[in-house]
């Protein structure tokens, strides 16, 4: 999952919430809009459309457009038939890697898709709505008046690492952080100093698909299931 991993270690302020994702006030309001990352060379996979990959029969952007849910839905990247409902943009320049992504991807959500945003990628074999149920949770009610509500949740692997790339997010508080020139910037080093809520990922939740091993695992998983 390009961006999730990201080797820099700057310093992020992360509230790990270790219950049921639960650290908002209120009602979750509306669904959140959405942005996913459809782009990248997939160089590990021989260069395959890797979002067009099917896991259990379905492919893996199929997978991230039902988990993000029912709000306006961005895809950044080529575009692929099969998704009528969805807006599609494309990052400044091609290739300007997962910020330059999500800067297209906010730039075009409609007016008035509220003030919370899903951003996934493309390439998570385990993400599932109730992923983003359980982020939403964490981030709280965008209505809320506790001036402590973190500025965006994120699923935290086994091994203690934020997923920058599984979140939901005030969008106010991305377009704030967002540099004038995102092109190969950090995603880690840009979201330094918000308010981040950690959620631990359950087994498999946070997994991606980034070579060929982690497709036949996941496509194993799947037909175990």
């Amino acid at each position: 999952m390009t961006g999730c991993s990201d080797p820099e270690r700057t310093r992020v302020r992360v509230v790990v919430v270790v219950h049921d994702g639960v650290t908002g006030d209120g009602p979750p309001g509306p669904p959140p809009a959405a942005v996913i990352l459809a782009g990248g060379g997939a160089g590990r996979l021989g260069g395959v459309d890797k979002p067009a990959l099917e896991i259990g029969g379905r492919s893996l952007l199929r997978r991230a457009v039902e988990a993000a849910g029912a709000g306006p839905v961005v895809v950044v990247g080529p575009r692929r038939s099969g998704f009528p409902d969805v807006l599609w943009a494309r990052e400044h320049p091609a290739g300007g890697g997962p910020l330059a992504a999500l800067a297209a991807g906010l730039a075009a959500l409609p007016t008035g898709s509220g003030d919370r945003v899903v951003v996934l990628a493309a390439d998570l074999a385990g993400v599932t709505p109730s992923t983003v149920a359980r982020l939403a949770r964490a981030l709280g009610n965008p209505a809320g008046t506790d001036p402590a509500r973190p500025d965006g949740a994120v699923l935290v692997d086994a091994g203690g690492r934020e997923q920058w790339l599984i979140g939901v997010w005030r969008a106010g508080s991305l377009r704030a952080a967002l540099p004038g020139d995102p092109a190969g910037r950090s995603l880690r080093a840009t979201f330094a100093g918000l308010t981040i809520a950690g959620i631990p990922a359950l087994p498999g939740e946070a997994a991606d698909v980034d070579t060929p091993e982690d497709l036949a695992r996941a496509r194993g998983v799947r037909e175990a299931d």
